[in-house]
């Protein structure tokens, strides 16, 4: 049996793709399928539910500044290298395939591989490249990205647009029941606004929520996704017109469909989501992002759909009201994007493998 091994971490930013593609590439069993990843990293509890064998390592973070622990970690890099030579001599060079999604941990495991003659493929997913994968990517037997203006920061010779691997309902048109508190939100009269600042919330945007909760209340019924860390806080505000959730799970895209407008942050998974369903939508990306990718991650839904985008040096109430007019009441799904990144990347390892 061929090997399948995926690495990449860090951040469910980073994880999540990796998970997208193995869940539907390891459907039919063909692959001997592993995960290398750190020994404290959100990637090995994210895997715990696939059917994979899990392989630690030691990882440290790369830096493009000066700092101390710089030394550090380069001593963790190293190690980490060992490690991940280690786990991959196991594995025949010939019929092996390492897919790295980014992330430090991935650096030593694309390197190690390299050096042993596997494939690696690598996966940007936003507009901006990573140091790590700007790393891997002269280790790298091909680069694939999920916006076409990151062609720019790679070899064109082994870079290919392959689109982001997303749940493929995110291309039908069909809108699930959406219960939340036993009540189906499908059939209400008052448009729908959803509002996630991602999985642990944003406290500016609750903020910016709760600031204006009353009006926009008169308009919409609000559902929020305010964190766990917030979800007492904004209980209070419960209501028939206000739902806060600490997490939303399988109901985000049936929720990104059935929303008039949907307010977020602009990580390249939600973005990629979004331009696929088809909605305009009102970003507010995060300033401490790296090399302010948030920012350009929701460009391309601007250029796409007519997105909104509000930095937060401009975010103000009167701003946010002022947006959430232009988009309106009546905002249909749009199709913009045809390519699912996912069926692209599962051919390409298939034909690979």
């Amino acid at each position: 049996m061929k090997t399948l091994i995926f690495t990449g971490g860090g951040s469910g930013g980073h994880v999540m793709p990796a998970l997208t593609v193995l869940k539907k590439i390891n459907a039919e069993k063909k692959y001997d399928i592993h995960y290398i990843g750190g020994i404290h990293s959100i990637e090995r509890e994210l895997v715990k539910d696939y059917e994979l064998t899990y392989h630690p390592i030691r990882t440290g973070k790369l830096r493009r500044y000066l700092s101390v622990e710089n030394l550090k970690d380069t001593i963790r890099v190293v190690l980490g290298l060992f490690d991940a030579f280690l786990v991959l001599m196991k594995f025949s060079h010939k019929e092996t395939l390492v897919f790295s999604t980014g992330g430090f941990v991935s650096v030593p495991v694309v390197i190690a591989a390299r050096l042993q003659g596997k494939k690696v493929f690598i996966h940007e997913q936003t507009s901006r490249v990573g140091l790590a994968n700007k790393i891997c990517s002269h280790f790298a037997t091909k680069v694939f990205i999920s916006f076409e203006d990151s062609f720019k920061y790679f070899n064109p010779v082994k870079t290919f647009f392959s689109g982001y691997p997303l749940r493929e309902e995110c291309y039908t048109d069909t809108v699930n029941n959406i219960v939340i508190n036993g009540r189906t939100l499908n059939n209400e009269t008052k448009p729908i606004l959803f509002v996630t600042g991602g999985g642990n919330g944003a406290q500016l945007i609750n903020k910016l929520i709760e600031r204006n909760l009353q009006k926009l209340t008169e308009k919409y019924i609000i559902v929020h996704q305010v964190g766990k860390s917030f979800l007492n806080e904004y209980s209070k505000y419960s209501s028939q017109d206000y739902i806060p959730l600490a997490f939303v799970g399988k109901e985000m895209i049936d929720l990104f469909k059935l929303a008039t407008v949907t307010v977020s942050r602009s990580g390249a998974g939600t973005v990629c989501e979004l331009i696929a369903v088809g909605k305009k939508s009102i970003y507010i990306p995060l300033k401490i992002a790296q090399k302010n990718e948030q920012f350009f991650n929701a460009l391309e839904a601007h250029k796409k759909l007519g997105s909104i985008i509000i930095e937060e040096k401009e975010l103000n109430d009167e701003n946010f009201m002022k947006a959430l007019g232009e988009i309106g009441v009546s905002n249909p799904m749009k199709k913009v994007q045809k390519q699912n990144g996912l069926d692209f990347l599962i051919k390409e390892i298939e034909t690979a493998l």
